[in-house]
């Protein structure tokens, strides 16, 4: 399997628990992995057959902007539910990484990877 890698994707987005990080909003960043085969795309040099990561990338967005969850692990799940459903990816991994969380004292950031196959799509799991 062949992978094609979006690393740094940026975004303004109103997720948290916080009620200040809902109504404020703040930067996430996020990696997508997905798992491909590449063959015919490497043979034909042609966009039409190959994993289109514009594409990718404006679902990523769309995805990680719209409906405002409490954790970064239910955005993480919904873009890797999107990519598997919009792409021909056997798998994903998403990073959704916060590089401010509100934790006193804490100059890093918080993260958190999600890696789900196509199986997961039809699995009684994650349903948002």
């Amino acid at each position: 399997m062949d992978r094609v890698s979006l690393h740094g994707i940026e975004v303004h987005a109103h997720h948290g628990v916080h009620a200040a990080e809902r109504e404020l909003g703040q930067r996430f960043v996020i990696d997508v992995d997905l798992w491909t085969d590449c063959e015919v795309a490497l043979k034909s040099d042609d966009l039409e057959t190959a994993l289109d990561y514009a594409a990718v990338h404006e679902h990523v967005a769309a995805v990680a902007v719209g409906e405002p969850c409490r954790l970064i692990e239910t955005v993480a799940g919904r873009i890797c539910r999107d990519l598997l459903s919009g792409f021909a990816a056997a798998r994903v991994t998403v990073t959704v990484r916060k590089p401010a969380p509100p934790i006193a004292g804490f100059r890093g950031e918080a993260a958190v990877s999600i890696t789900r196959d196509r199986a997961w799509l039809t699995g009684d799991g994650f349903s948002s």
